[in-house]
């Protein structure tokens, strides 16, 4: 009972979390909100016993969000990131974009006929999914993944303007900080 209660919890969750995505108006704010729909999905994959796809979802997500939010401050700076705009384009074709693909998927999965299943499930169905879904390319996400977090230390220090040598001299002795902008960490 109580898992079928969070289910339906994350679920609306993720579709508020979806429609803040269009509703909001800065482009910082979509991103977290696109991570939280990511995020509350991915836990109800983890509700459903689906623990490598839901672990993976949750993780990727959150991941492509961060990398997302720190090249959108790094690129624009966080005033910009956090201006309102309008997050959608096109308005009309957009939405008959958006109704014809519903169209064509639900017409798809409603009228082809599915193939029947042939054999068992593998004993472990976590290994192999993870075998099927990486296959030969585990090394490769072995070497992607500290790549993607140097990209994300790297960004976020050329971002930053001033570090704490800047503030506080190279041996870190001064005191108080020489902030250059007023209202800053020493103000």
């Amino acid at each position: 009972m109580f898992e079928a209660v969070l289910f339906w919890v994350l679920a609306a969750v993720a579709v508020a979390a979806g429609i803040a995505v269009f509703r909001t108006g800065s482009m910082a704010r979509a991103t977290y909100a696109l991570a939280v729909s990511f995020v509350a999905v991915g836990a109800q994959v983890l509700l459903l016993h689906l623990d490598y796809v839901g672990v993976v979802t949750v993780l990727m997500m959150v991941m492509e969000m961060a990398v997302m939010g720190v090249y959108m401050v790094m690129f624009m700076g966080m005033n910009p990131a956090l201006m309102p705009m309008s997050m959608v384009h096109s308005h009309r074709t957009s939405i008959g974009v958006a109704v014809g693909t519903f169209v064509v998927l639900a017409g798809g999965a409603l009228l082809v006929p599915w193939p029947e299943r042939r054999g068992a499930p593998a004993a472990d169905l976590v290994a192999s999914l993870g075998e099927a879904t990486m296959g030969s390319k585990m090394l490769v996400m072995l070497v992607v993944s500290p790549v993607l977090f140097a990209t994300i230390v790297s960004a976020l220090v050329l971002a930053h303007p001033r570090s704490r040598y800047d503030r506080f001299g190279d041996d870190l002795r001064r005191g108080p900080a020489d902030d250059p902008q007023p209202g800053g960490v020493g103000r």
